[in-house]
């Protein structure tokens, strides 16, 4: 579990196939490796992986096909926002994030307000439900308050130290996200819809994301 409060960003130094998938060596000098143990979690653009070799200043992960077909942002040469896994003594600075991507998104719009930036991102139809004014949405791993929702957009604020400490400093109109939308919403649409089908129940159907 995350809390969507990006540590520090990395870049993806290297991808070596492994069957379908891909072993990824993360450079991760600013985000300390020191704490960090094999097995452990930390999430990467908003995907949570698991640890399987570090050194000093880089990590090694497995990443399935499963997940690069569903995710965006885990390409070679890539800066990535990163974010270990939480301690239970920990603050939670932003909200709940498990780490596992319902969607990509795709930017609209970045535009300099002066004081901040007012990123809007275009959601895929099935997600737009769970996305609502006031909630949070996590965009490339980073949790974000929701402003404005028209149909299947959403508008966020980004303040300055968060552009200057996070990828999405970088995003242009066009580009690709990966979204996570807040868990109480999914929580709530399966809770609601055992009580009455007619209020959406996905009759089951598992989550599709890694």
């Amino acid at each position: 579990m995350f809390s969507g409060i990006v540590a520090a960003m990395g870049r993806i130094a290297s991808g070596e196939k492994r069957g379908d998938g891909l072993r990824l060596v993360v450079e991760a000098a600013a985000l300390g490796l020191d704490d960090v143990a094999i097995g452990d979690s930390i999430a990467i653009q908003g995907v949570c992986h698991t640890v399987v070799a570090k050194d000093a200043t880089q990590f090694h992960v497995d990443t399935s096909a499963a997940t690069l077909a569903v995710t965006t942002g885990l390409a070679v040469g890539r800066n990535v926002n990163l974010e270990k896994s939480l301690r239970l003594s920990d603050r939670i600075g932003g909200h709940l994030v498990s780490g596992h991507v319902d969607g990509v998104g795709r930017v609209v719009a970045f535009d300099d307000l002066g004081a901040s930036w007012r990123l809007e991102v275009a959601v895929p139809l099935e997600l737009s439900r769970y996305v609502a004014r006031k909630g949070s949405i996590a965009v490339d791993g980073v949790s974000l308050t929701v402003n404005a929702v028209r149909g299947d957009r959403f508008e966020v604020n980004v303040i300055p130290h968060t552009r200057a400490v996070t990828t999405l400093g970088a995003l242009r109109a066009g580009d690709a996200v990966n979204l996570e939308v807040d868990l109480t919403a999914r929580y709530l649409e399966r809770l609601l819809g055992e009580r009455n089908p007619a209020l959406g129940d996905n009759g089951g159907q598992e989550n599709p994301s890694p």
